[in-house]
């Protein structure tokens, strides 16, 4: 687990330098990417609207003044996701180091008040129990084997207060996009390793959240949960 974590940590590390050059990591795959037959369907989910930008997550969240939002594996969501105009007060937990230095920076050049940007991994956190009234782990989890996946679930529901809402999501196995969206990852050095089915994941979920819905979206299945306790 120590070893996936420094490989997503470093890829995203990668990314984030080459994002301050003016590459974009998602540009000039090589051939046995781009010729392969499910090529397009990448293309197509880059041209619509992220995942972690779906006005669905919003509207699930229902974000409001005096509430605490955690984004974990948060990415640079705060920059692009919009999650910078929510009225909540916005918490980041992420493991790569880079990442964090960029959103710190972009909180102060543009005077943003967030409640922590903290670097480290979203399955051991330093926030209290019953801390947040919302939350999302969104393209994260399909990094990680199942005890790792357990962890964090355990994780998520410790510090979500009781009833809270959260947004989370795991490969659609099988699809053709998840097929794309594995390949493309392993080449930018964070091998997808999520080892379970969408019903073993569920009967896990199922001992702390209760699945209001669940929706696929392009390579992933989005569950819209309600923390019980």
């Amino acid at each position: 687990m120590k070893n996936q974590l420094e490989l997503v940590a470093e890829s995203y590390d990668r990314g984030i330098e080459l994002g301050r050059k003016g590459i974009d990591s998602y540009d000039n795959f090589p051939s046995y990417i781009t010729n392969h037959p499910n090529y397009h369907l990448f293309q197509e989910m880059q041209m619509s609207v992220s995942d972690s930008s779906r006005k669905e997550i919003a509207e699930y969240l229902a974000p409001k003044v005096g509430m605490k939002f955690i984004d974990l594996g948060c990415c640079v969501n705060l920059m692009y996701s919009g999650y910078k105009d929510w009225p909540s007060t916005y918490y980041g937990v992420d493991i790569s180091s880079k990442t964090i230095e960029l959103l710190r920076e972009f909180t102060g050049k543009n005077h943003l008040t967030v409640g922590d940007l903290y670097c480290g991994s979203m399955h051991k956190t330093p926030y209290e129990t019953d801390f947040f009234d919302i939350g999302e782990c969104v393209g994260s989890l399909e990094y990680f084997e199942k005890d790792f996946v357990q962890q964090a679930i355990e994780e998520f529901h410790r510090i979500i207060k009781p009833n809270g809402r959260f947004v989370l999501d795991i490969p659609n196995a099988g699809s053709p996009e998840a097929e794309i969206a594995k390949l493309i990852e392993e080449y930018l050095g964070r091998p997808d390793k999520f080892n379970l089915s969408a019903e073993e994941f569920e009967t896990i979920l199922d001992a702390y959240f209760v699945i209001d819905k669940k929706e696929t979206v392009g390579p992933m299945i989005e569950y819209f949960l309600v923390c019980k306790k």
